[in-house]
């Protein structure tokens, strides 16, 4: 007697919905696997449409990663594009499909069911919104009608600060389009701090795009001669010929939630760490999920492929291990949440992030400390050395890594890409500075900047540098001592600061009170501790204002005002 074929559909496709299909052959040969997706193409590179919009991507054949003949070649897949799943029958295990060209309409059964249903673009409900010449990014349809759109355009505003926006200014500025850029926040990035996103905005203006921040759009109309008006919240109106609105996206759950499926509070597919959802049959991958983040445990929505590729391996491994298996024995692979791992370029401009930010640790009441440090990509004597601006937050109580930013020209995301690693192994600061990893001068410095950071950190929990609070600047009683030298010092200091060039300090410890608090500052962080550790076993309360002026200038041009 012939076992019947366990069905396998699967709706939605791109980076969860695809991989997962793959993923469920490679560990079922006998298992049917059907695909729907509601677009015309299975499988793109949607973080590359904005390069294909600025011609960096040439052909829009290079998007497509793979295709539905693909998919029944290498795998015995069936894929049925432009077909929209519109119901979802739990008790008789069934789903209803539409051929979106046809109109017709069929039910397919199944024994396993996996939503890869994605993100829509938010677009407010805002007068005019549904004006022509107003455009979303996310998929190739929508690339072609904006790239279609700059062809006679010269004009372009952009709502949104976030990736999606950033990236989208740097290409139309390079097909030559005026660009606008609106942000109804204070800073560019929302993932990174203000001090550390600064340095993308300088970026930004320093190629001439329009940054107006703390603007959002109020309506659009019609412009009386061509293209489009633009209320915002300031009272301004802006012309623009073509508007790109990159103000995030939101779950595409409404299948889920009218099939009775748990949603958690944010409107995202609850599911578990096998990405099964309330439903024991349905698994759910991709940006309709909502995650944990691992550092806060809250959950969140983290649309990005490397998770949603991530958590179709696991689904994919879940279900063919339910179908294999009887027992209370639990799939090999699972899902334990993100870290937000992100980074993107502008302007040459790397920025990289991991972990949460100050924000995120606050809003969970999490006790943190944090450095900074500026150090070089690689060796200073090696030509070519380019700095890095990083961040790190730990834990206060054990050095646990909560999250780190990282902005420069050279080698990033490699520095990240290393706390990040250190952090899904649930290493703390004092790992960080004990790492072993690739020097040559032209890549990197005996003492990396991931060692630095480390060390930095480290030497701040042993006691060998305590660090002091930059928000209580305006406020402390400690005498403020910059040992930059007499001209560093002349062209710009902290008000209130008094000089003292470390290589006079042994000579002048005598004008220094023993009775009062010193807080140290110098470039970049090294000379004020070399300034510590002698001032230190001098018998001085010291600490030490951890990135030097480097940091306060960011922080001011990032708006805090002492």
């Amino acid at each position: 007697m012939n076992t019947p074929k366990k069905r396998i559909l699967i709706v939605g496709g791109v980076a969860g919905g695809a991989t997962c299909a793959a993923r469920a052959r490679r560990l079922c040969e006998t298992c049917d696997i059907l695909v729907f997706e509601r677009g015309p193409h299975v499988s793109f590179a949607n973080c590359g449409l904005p390069y294909f919009v600025g011609d960096v991507i040439a052909s829009e054949a290079k998007l497509l990663v793979v295709s539905p003949e693909d998919f029944r070649n290498r795998f015995n897949i069936d894929v049925h594009t432009e077909t929209e799943v519109t119901r979802i029958d739990r008790h008789s295990k069934t789903i209803e499909a539409r051929d979106l060209k046809t109109g017709a309409v069929r039910q397919e059964p199944y024994d396993a069911l996996v939503l890869a249903t994605g993100a829509k673009p938010v677009r407010p409900p805002l007068p005019g919104i549904d004006l022509p010449g107003i455009h979303v990014l996310r998929t190739i349809p929508d690339s072609r009608k904006i790239k279609t759109a700059t062809a006679r355009a010269s004009r372009a505003l952009i709502v949104g600060g976030g990736f999606i926006g950033l990236e989208m200014a740097e290409n139309l500025v390079g097909l030559g389009l005026e660009v606008i850029l609106l942000e109804l926040a204070d800073q560019v990035l929302p993932p990174l701090d203000p001090e550390m996103a600064v340095y993308a905005a300088e970026r930004l203006k320093s190629r001439g795009v329009c940054l107006r921040l703390g603007e959002g759009v109020s309506a659009f109309a019609k412009h009386p001669e061509r293209g489009l008006n633009v209320l915002t919240s300031k009272g301004d109106t802006l012309s623009a010929d073509l508007v790109v609105l990159g103000i995030g996206v939101r779950p595409e759950s409404a299948l889920a939630a009218d099939a009775g499926l748990e949603l958690g509070a944010l409107g995202g597919i609850r599911v578990d760490e096998y990405m099964r959802t309330s439903d024991p049959a349905i698994w759910a991958v991709g940006d309709v999920v909502e995650v944990k983040n691992l550092v806060t445990g809250k959950w969140q929505l983290v649309p990005l492929a490397g998770p949603a590729n991530r958590q179709g391996r696991v689904a994919a491994t879940a279900i063919v291990h339910q179908f294999d298996r009887n027992d209370d024995h639990q799939p090999p692979l699972k899902f334990d949440g993100v870290l937000g791992t992100a980074v993107c370029e502008v302007f040459g401009l790397t920025i990289a992030c991991t972990g949460a930010n100050e924000k995120l640790l606050r809003r969970a009441g999490v006790n943190y400390q944090m450095i900074y440090l500026h150090p070089g990509h690689h060796a200073s004597y090696f030509p070519g050395a380019r700095p890095i601006h990083m961040k790190l937050l730990f834990s206060e109580a054990d050095g646990g890594i909560l999250g780190a930013q990282a902005v420069g020209e050279l080698d990033v995301a490699r520095r990240i890409d290393v706390i990040a690693t250190a952090m899904m192994q649930g290493a703390s600061v004092f790992d960080l500075e004990d790492l072993e990893l690739c020097y040559a001068p032209q890549f990197g410095a005996a003492k990396d900047p991931v060692n630095l950071a480390g060390m930095i950190a480290a030497n701040h929990l042993r006691g060998d540098l305590p660090l002091a609070d930059w928000e209580e600047l305006a406020t402390t009683p400690a005498l403020l001592v910059d040992v930059r030298s007499e001209t560093e010092f002349a062209g710009s200091h902290v008000p209130n600061a008094r000089n003292l060039p470390l290589e006079t300090l042994r000579d002048r410890l005598h004008e220094l009170p023993r009775d009062r608090d010193i807080w140290l500052i110098c470039g970049v962080g090294q000379r004020a501790y070399y300034a510590f550790r002698l001032l230190a076993q001098n018998g001085f309360q010291v600490k030490v204002l951890s990135g030097g002026m480097q940091t306060y200038q960011a922080r001011i041009r990032a708006g805090n005002r002492w």
